[in-house]
């Protein structure tokens, strides 16, 4: 899978949270939870990804591409989404 970001995006990122869009490459997207976000009309369909990157969960979100994804942010995930994912994760 093809990982494409905004570099400037990335370094935006990785300067307020010291996360750059790199470390997607580290997500879990075998255990990871989605669902489309559709909280806006959107130009292109987008997904949210809650997974881990090495031993904590974040949040990514993405739009697919012809051979991987382009991603559009990424951040560690809040206690109500570290549960969420933790209850889904033990069913």
């Amino acid at each position: 899978m093809i990982i494409d970001f905004d570099p400037d995006k990335s370094a935006r990122n990785e300067k307020e949270r010291d996360l750059p869009f790199t470390a997607v490459e580290r997500f879990d997207w075998e255990g990871a939870l989605f669902h489309e976000d559709d909280r806006y009309d959107y130009p292109e369909q987008r997904f949210i990804g809650l997974g881990k990157i090495g031993q904590r969960v974040h949040v990514v979100c993405f739009t697919p591409t012809e051979n991987g994804i382009r991603v559009i942010s990424l951040r560690k995930a809040n206690t109500r989404e570290v549960k969420r994912y933790e209850n889904v994760a033990h069913e």
